[in-house]
């Protein structure tokens, strides 16, 4: 008799046969023929699901090659090539010369992305877990808008085949390419006939003159055809993943605008370097937009949860995909500005006082080619981006652009234009006061909510005030002429018992020179004492601020004497009513 084990191995094994048998038996009969030159009966009977299966394979054998060709989107790459996967391009000694030459057409490394592929490989970089989420079967479409001008032809293109490589084509509507009045050939004709033959939707919508970003922006939200709307900078390369989960939480909710976290494209070599935790947007006293950590407060939100959305209080503005309808509702940009600038933080506004949400996406990673200046110039005569922010103040700051304008004077005396359709939106939309945002969205910004105190730092014999002089974290503060205009004279002292003027405090390191260094709120160094009878501005160390032996235009810090060097008036300048 022979062993059970080997009984059993027989027994499936003839169970297999048969049922491989009976399988062919029913392919036999159900249809009468697989392949290209099947050619099906005219008058069959029956419809069964073994033959629904073969009529779909014979189907998409006989397709033209020209129909299937759209499927073999993206294309092999050679991962051995220059840039793949994200890697850097180094130019040869001999070609550094001709590379430096190129370089101000564009303010990039052009020889560099000239040799890279247009559908070129990129790494992974979301976040573990990312790659498991599920999203739900029916999004909304999008329309991604591209705005250019003389852009490189390799950069612009290779945007262009990132987004159609790595976003399902059912969820893309359409590209639409914004031409602000470029003058270069290759963005002509050629570019035209180039995309007619891309697999999905892409065309040129061209504007009859400069017009800058944002008016060509809302050009191309004109005729988009999508349900949200995808605005990129033209210099990105969108990677895996990057469309679905952005257009998820626009689904779940449609006062949501999203950002991509943006990582960074070297200008140099063309290298992916994408960063490890998302950041959030902010901006200073001078509305300046600013990246700053995700602060504890969020993160307790997000639960340790990497793939959680950020919720960030402005976006850059470069990246970014709203609802279209609710993008019209709140008045899309202010058709007031100008060419680039306080776009970004206008839109913030909007969302988060009039109802809305503004998140980073984590497990949506686009790249962008970070140029250390712009190779464009624009008509001179007109201070657009002071107009911009004169409006923006006018209609959102309430009554903290008397502060905006104390720290930015010459934007305190440009003329906003006609600003009432923009109040009268503010008021249809019903959106809360700037304080509720600063308090609720933006605690941790340095603009004046819960000071002590907030004005010049006045030393009473010299009849000097602490001054930035315009420098950065990293040097010392100085001393100049009082001169009541506020601007670089502006310090607040904040509840924490800081001496701060927008996020740099003044700090000193065990006796040494005042410095000026980013704010920690975390006290020692940046800690001082206000002595109101005294006027003594007395340091955590315990030393005392006062004149320098060494020089008229900088502070130092002695032992506290009670000499008339050491005292200030903390003058109190009307900022805000």
């Amino acid at each position: 008799m022979l062993p059970r084990r080997r009984q059993c191995k027989i027994i499936i094994a003839t169970s297999l046969f048969w049922i491989f048998v009976d399988f062919v038996l029913l392919m036999y009969y159900t249809a009468p023929c697989v392949g290209p030159k099947c050619q099906q009966p005219t008058n069959e009977d029956g419809s069964g699901p073994i033959k629904r299966i073969i009529d779909r394979a014979n189907k998409w054998m006989n397709e033209l090659p020209e129909e299937r060709k759209q499927m073999e989107i993206p294309k092999p790459v050679n991962l051995d090539g220059p840039g793949e996967m994200g890697k850097p391009v180094i130019i040869e000694p001999e070609g550094k010369a001709e590379s430096e030459r190129l370089w101000p057409i564009n303010e990039f490394n052009l020889m560099a992305s000239d040799r890279i592929a247009l559908n070129r490989s990129l790494p992974d970089v979301r976040p573990r877990g990312c790659a498991n989420k599920v999203y739900p079967k029916k999004l909304p479409t999008t329309s991604v808008i591209l705005v250019y001008h003389n852009e490189a032809r390799s950069t612009l293109l290779r945007n262009v085949h990132s987004i159609i490589n790595r976003s399902p084509h059912d969820l893309l509507a359409e590209i639409i390419l914004v031409d602000d009045a470029s003058d270069q050939e290759h963005l002509g004709k050629s570019l035209e006939d180039y995309i007619a033959k891309l697999p999905v939707s892409v065309y040129v919508v061209k504007m009859k003159g400069r017009s800058g970003l944002i008016r060509a922006r809302m050009a191309g939200a004109a005729v988009a055809k999508g349900q949200v709307l995808t605005f990129l900078d033209s210099h990105c390369e969108v990677t895996e993943g990057w469309l679905e989960p952005m257009l998820a939480r626009i689904a779940e909710d449609r006062t949501t605008s999203v950002c991509p976290v943006i990582d960074v494209i070297s200008d140099d070599t063309f290298q992916y370097q994408h960063g490890n935790d998302p950041q959030m947007g902010g901006f200073g006293w001078s509305l300046f937009f600013k990246w700053f950590p995700v602060p504890k407060r969020e993160q307790i939100r997000r639960k340790g949860d990497p793939t959680e959305p950020v919720r960030s209080p402005t976006m850059a503005g470069g990246l970014f995909a709203i609802d279209k309808s609710y993008f019209e509702e709140l008045g899309q940009y202010d058709p007031g500005f100008n060419i680039w600038g306080g776009e970004n933080l206008e839109l913030s506004f909007k969302l988060w006082m009039c109802g809305g949400k503004l998140e980073f996406i984590p497990c949506s990673h686009v790249g962008h080619v970070f140029r250390k200046k712009s190779p464009y110039h624009f008509p001179p005569g007109t201070n657009y981006v002071n107009k911009n922010n004169k409006r923006l103040a006018e209609v959102w700051l309430d009554e903290y652009k008397n502060f905006y304008y104390r720290i930015s004077p010459s934007v305190a005396k440009t003329d906003p234009g006609d600003i009432s359709d923009r109040l009268n939106l503010r008021k249809s939309l019903s959106c809360k006061s700037f304080k509720w945002y600063l308090e609720n969205i933006y605690p941790e910004s340095s603009w004046p909510v819960n000071y002590q105190f907030m004005g010049e730092v006045r030393n009473t014999e010299a009849h000097v005030c602490l001054d930035t002089m315009m420098k950065e974290a990293g040097n010392k503060v100085g001393l100049y002429g009082c001169h009541g205009q506020g601007g670089n004279q502006i310090w607040a002292f904040t509840k924490n018992n800081e001496l701060r003027h927008d996020d740099l405090c003044l700090d000193v390191a065990r006796g040494g020179p005042v410095m000026m260094l980013s704010c920690h709120m975390q006290g020692g160094n940046q800690h001082w004492n206000y002595d109101e009878k005294s006027k003594e501005m007395k340091h955590s160390s315990g030393l005392c601020l006062d004149l320098s032996d060494k020089s008229k235009e900088e502070p130092s810090v002695q032992a506290c004497n009670g000499k008339k060097s050491q005292k200030w008036d903390l003058k109190t300048l009307d900022l805000i009513s």
